[in-house]
């Protein structure tokens, strides 16, 4: 059976770069696009970050019964929210997967495919340069949001507090002061756990 990657940590942590350099690096993980109900930010394509759709797409989901996970939140724009659909974007027989996502999505996609499946990649970042680097990406917004920016700051704070982490079963974190740094240690964590499944998936032979 395949593995579930998954990105995750703090808004500004990097995150997102470090997801996009994965999926470079190791085009053999297959990748999957959550949604979101939120509008789209500069520089972003529907069907890349997200899927860009509205409430009613999400309700239809639940109607149909295939939302894996859903978190809602009740931002100064209102409520955007973001979601992973069970649409046949994942076959666990088929391959493995590099995910990006929250510890709350992270938690719910582990009870749905199960603890073994699922290998968090939790990406740290101290306080103070994450607030810099935060402050820096919204100045480059046509419109920055900086009051949207603070609610998250303070919200990862909550959501990716120490007794959560703890009970996600998360204890390992790759600090993202250096990029490459970073990104070396993830990709030589998820090759050795490649090759480590390969090995168990081999047959063994004995001598005659």
């Amino acid at each position: 059976m395949g593995k579930i990657f998954y990105v995750m940590g703090k808004s500004a942590s990097g995150k997102d770069t470090i997801y996009k350099r994965l999926h470079s690096r190791m085009p053999e993980l297959k990748t999957v696009t959550m949604y979101t109900t939120r509008p789209i930010r500069d520089g972003e394509q529907n069907g890349v970050e997200y899927f860009f759709v509205d409430r009613s797409y999400l309700e239809q989901c639940r109607k149909d019964g295939i939302l894996i996970e859903c978190r809602t939140y009740d931002t100064v724009y209102g409520p955007w929210s973001y979601f992973t659909a069970d649409d046949g974007q994942i076959d666990l027989k088929t391959g493995n997967y590099l995910i990006m996502g929250t510890l709350e999505s992270y938690g719910k996609m582990r009870a749905y495919y199960g603890e073994e499946a699922l290998v968090p990649l939790y990406i740290y970042v101290e306080d103070g340069l994450r607030l810099r680097r935060a402050l820096e990406r919204e100045q480059q917004q046509t419109v920055p949001k900086y009051k949207e920016m603070c609610r998250r700051f303070l919200a990862d704070e909550e959501d990716f507090s120490p007794s959560h982490l703890e009970e996600s079963s998360i204890t390992r974190q790759y600090e993202n002061v250096v990029l490459e740094d970073c990104l070396r240690e993830i990709v030589q964590e998820i090759e050795g756990i490649c090759h480590r499944e390969q090995d168990i998936g081999q047959p063994e032979f004995q001598n005659i």
